[in-house]
């Protein structure tokens, strides 16, 4: 049987280009060799597209970005991508030895704005190619939280409150937004840009002081700021998985090690701890199941998602928090490490991502 041509696309201009670099390397090192032909691509923090004709460590490291095979550079005799339709298919990357093989399916490895956001995943439908994860809608809903928490309020799924500020009015009246939030919740709060993931960003708010520099903070990554109740809770999270019949996987908890789960305890030090599956009651397991299920649809997502929930101590009442349509694939990464002990090893995870952008291809077609 042909190997698929499977381009796997890395890196991005987001503030969580890094995170991308790490899972992308994940997938490489573990993909099925023998069903499928990966060929990395990598868009570095300018946003240039170039084919990586080095090792996966490179890519890790992110040293990758220092090669001279910029495709903007010498386009005859630098290796190329074709990333708009021609007679050879939906797209096609020349190799550095001179052939030409077609794009089978896309596997877009990048966490946040111009990745995980609905435009990498619109540049695929305008190429009509198959790709892995969510399409244009849910992507770009889910990584909008504050029109993702519009839509979970419409459908009653219960959440956090919160409120949506605008930068530009907080920076014109900075005391009169302050006085709202203040108005709608007390402190402590939580402050994260609306359009960004892997914690990047987010900071908790004890007073006006904080709160001031919090949003500043949030509004270097966006011109929407989502301010959140602080919730006495448990952070658990569930791995959805499929398209029209998604599946999900036992829940994991978050014990942070810091005051929250934040980006450098996620994705460098790794010293939060986790446990699979989470210690709570089996009623509680299966609803948590069913509600990432029922929001996973709510959103229209394909192929992946996972669903954060935060589980109040005082009650036991379930909010969710968040749904991330690409969420990280990192050796350490969650979504992986639920499905492993679901019963998924990383390595067919990977493979049935893949099968599930082909089926959903078909199925559109």
């Amino acid at each position: 049987m042909k190997k698929l041509n499977v381009l796997v696309v890395f890196g991005g201009k987001s503030g969580e280009h890094d995170v991308s670099l790490m899972s992308a390397a994940s997938i490489l090192r573990a993909i099925d060799q023998e069903k499928y032909n990966p060929i990395p691509v990598g868009i570095t923090k300018d946003g240039t597209w170039k084919l990586c004709n080095c090792t996966i460590d490179e890519i890790e490291s992110g040293s990758w970005e220092g090669e001279s095979n910029l495709l903007a550079e010498n386009m005859k005799e630098t290796p190329k991508i074709s990333l708009l339709p021609t007679e050879k298919g939906g797209g096609f990357i020349q190799t550095p030895n001179g052939s030409v093989e077609e794009i089978d399916v896309v596997f877009p490895v990048l966490h946040g704005p111009f990745g995980e956001d609905g435009t990498l995943q619109g540049l695929m439908e305008m190429m009509d190619l198959p790709y892995v994860g969510a399409g244009v809608l849910a992507s770009a809903v889910a990584m909008d939280k504050g029109m993702a928490k519009k839509l979970f309020e419409a459908d009653a799924i219960p959440q956090a409150k919160y409120v949506l500020l605008n930068r530009k009015r907080y920076f014109t009246e900075p005391d009169r937004v302050l006085q709202e939030v203040e108005e709608a919740f007390g402190y402590p709060v939580f402050v994260k840009p609306a359009n960004l993931g892997s914690s990047v960003g987010i900071s908790k708010a004890k007073d006006r002081g904080q709160l001031m520099v919090a949003i500043e903070e949030a509004a270097k990554y966006d011109r929407r700021i989502v301010v959140e109740e602080f919730i006495n809770c448990r952070e658990i999270e569930c791995a959805v998985l499929g398209n029209d019949e998604p599946i999900a996987s036992l829940p994991a908890e978050i014990i942070p090690s810091h005051e929250f789960y934040d980006y450098r305890d996620k994705y460098f030090d790794g010293t939060s701890q986790f446990v699979i599956p989470a210690e709570i009651s089996e009623e509680m397991i299966n609803t948590i199941r069913e509600m990432a299920i029922e929001v996973y649809g709510l959103l229209d997502c394909t192929g992946l998602a996972r669903v954060d929930f935060f589980v109040e101590k005082e009650t036991n009442r379930i909010l969710v928090n968040e749904v991330n349509t690409m969420p990280g694939f990192t050796k350490i990464s969650m979504y992986p490490k639920m499905w492993e002990v679901t019963g998924l090893p990383y390595k067919e995870l990977i493979s049935r991502l893949i099968e599930l952008a082909m089926e959903r291809y078909e199925d559109r077609k």
